[in-house]
């Protein structure tokens, strides 16, 4: 339904990044919200291809911001494809992380370590930027590790920052990056 009350966060975002250019992904068709320096494109977050399609018109962002589906093997996948082509220097935010204690998205409010969350695979990211002083002989920094200058957890929301790249080209890049500890990426 076509409502005056929707798109306000990206007339927010819009107002807030006076020069910057918004580019919103949706599931749903939400193309007549857009308006000068407002792109929205419709497909999946799961949808690799689509990602890099978006990527491939509009360049690496600054900015990341995840109000997606919710569901947290989602965050996951968009959070290891879209990371590593964020622009030097960029966050990327994750929104509405309370789906990691519930069920209906893959959470678990009564054993917090058990489910592959995605407050469980953050908060597993956090001693990775701590790794130069690891005591461990022989061990490989992941990607993460090596690219995360600073991670914020907040009310259901986590910002994190990634660092500069030296001699880090897309083009070379894999695909999905694995950032849990040990990792050879």
């Amino acid at each position: 339904m076509r409502s005056a009350q929707r798109g306000h966060s990206l007339r927010m975002w819009k107002r807030y990044f006076p020069k910057g250019s918004i580019v919103s992904l949706d599931i749903q068709e939400k193309s007549w919200l857009e308006e000068p320096r407002i792109r929205i494109h419709r497909g999946s977050q799961v949808d690799l291809p689509f990602l890099d399609s978006v990527l491939a018109e509009h360049g690496a962002p600054d900015l990341i911001i995840d109000d997606g589906s919710h569901i947290n093997a989602h965050i996951i996948t968009t959070f290891k494809h879209l990371f590593p082509r964020l622009k030097e220097g960029g966050y990327y935010v994750i929104e509405d992380t309370q789906t990691s204690y519930w069920p209906e998205f893959g959470g678990d409010s009564q054993d917090l370590h058990s489910a592959p969350t995605a407050m469980n695979h953050f908060k597993a990211l956090v001693d990775g930027m701590n790794h130069a002083e690891y005591r461990v002989p022989g061990y490989s920094p992941s990607y993460c590790d090596r690219h995360i200058v600073a991670m914020h957890f907040y009310h259901n929301l986590i910002f994190i920052r990634g660092r500069r790249r030296r001699g880090f080209e897309l083009n070379n890049w894999p695909g999905q990056l694995e950032c849990l500890p040990g990792a050879s990426h």
